[in-house]
C-alpha cells in the first residue's frame, strides 16, 4: 500500500512549481514546507502528502517536521493574526492580560481562528522587541508597549475594514 500517494494536490499548479524549484533531496524539506506554507498560510494535510511523495520519504517525517516547528502550522490563520508575546520581558509588564482581552473580544483560544475567518489568535514567545514589552503585533506589525485600551482600539481598528 503507498502511503505517500496523494491524489489531489497533483492538480495544484504551484504546489507543483514550488516542488520543481527543489531537487527531490530530503534536505530541502524545511524550505519547502516554508514556501508551501507561505502559498497557504498553513501546511495542508494533501500538501504534505505530495511533498513527501516528491521527496521519497514517508508521510509521518514530513507531518513531524510540520509539528514540530511552531512557525508551521496545520489550520488556516485569519485574515488578521494577532500574536501576543508571553516572553519574560512582556509577560512580567502584562501580556497576559492583553492576551485575555484578545480571547474575550473574539471568543477564540489561542491556536483558533474566529468562525468568519478573519482573526486569529497566537501565543508567542520573545520576537526580539523587549524594550517595546509588552507587546503584540497584528500580520507582523508591532505593536508595542500595549495596553488593553491599545489592543482594543487596534482592534476596533480592524474591525472597521471588515464592515
Amino acid at each position: 500500500m503507498e502511503t505517500n500517494k496523494c491524489e489531489n494536490c497533483q492538480k495544484d499548479e504551484a504546489l507543483e512549481k514550488i516542488l520543481y524549484e527543489y531537487k527531490q533531496d530530503k534536505d530541502n524539506l524545511i524550505q519547502i514546507l516554508n514556501e508551501v506554507q507561505e502559498h497557504y498560510g498553513y501546511i495542508p494535510t494533501a500538501a504534505q502528502m505530495r511533498v513527501a511523495e516528491y521527496l521519497k520519504i514517508p508521510f509521518a517525517e514530513v507531518y513531524g517536521v510540520v509539528t514540530f516547528y511552531s512557525r508551521f502550522t496545520l489550520k488556516p490563520k485569519g485574515k488578521y493574526n494577532i500574536a501576543v508575546c508571553l516572553g519574560t520581558a512582556c509577560y512580567v509588564k502584562g501580556s497576559e492580560k492583553i492576551l485575555d482581552r484578545l480571547k474575550e473580544r473574539l471568543k477564540i483560544e489561542p491556536g483558533e481562528t474566529t468562525k468568519d475567518g478573519k482573526f486569529s489568535i497566537e501565543e508567542t514567545r520573545c520576537i526580539g522587541a523587549c524594550g517595546l514589552a509588552p507587546v503584540f503585533t497584528v500580520n507582523g506589525e508591532v505593536y508595542g508597549k500595549a495596553t488593553v485600551q491599545k489592543l482594543d482600539q487596534v482592534l476596533d481598528e480592524y474591525m472597521k475594514k471588515e464592515e
